[in-house]
């Protein structure tokens, strides 16, 4: 929904102006589309990035204790104890865990916040 919604609010007299200077469909797609939908498509990998990355651990959690087989959300359940000390390494070992999917949206923020707008608005 996200991408057609974005292409379907690019201007149609780019692509006219492009099938009179006698660009193909497939030229039109890859000289105009692709480059002005690169802020959706950022967005989009970002989303598809999250889900995967959930899943993967998800899918982790539910695969076994053995040691080799401990995902790092179960190593900070058992970082807690039965008596709930050790907050500070808690805290810290969370923080750590996040760093992936940070360093991601983070460096396609821009991209991100543009092309979620991109599509919200349909203009004239």
């Amino acid at each position: 929904y996200l991408l057609r919604s974005y292409i379907a609010g690019l201007p149609r007299e780019i692509m006219e102006s492009a099938r009179i200077d006698g660009a193909s469909d497939f030229e039109i797609f890859v000289k105009i589309v692709l480059p002005l939908s690169f802020p959706v498509l950022a967005s989009f990998a970002i989303f598809q990035f999250l889900w995967v990355w959930n899943d993967l651990l998800v899918a982790m959690v539910f695969l076994g204790t053995e040691a080799d087989q401990i995902v790092l959300t179960a190593k900070l359940n058992a970082l807690l104890g039965s008596r709930g000390g050790d907050w500070e390494i808690l805290t810290t070992s969370a923080f750590v865990t996040i760093i992936v999917p940070l360093i991601v949206f983070f460096s396609l923020q821009r991209y991100f916040v543009r092309g979620l707008l991109a599509g919200s608005v349909k203009g004239g």
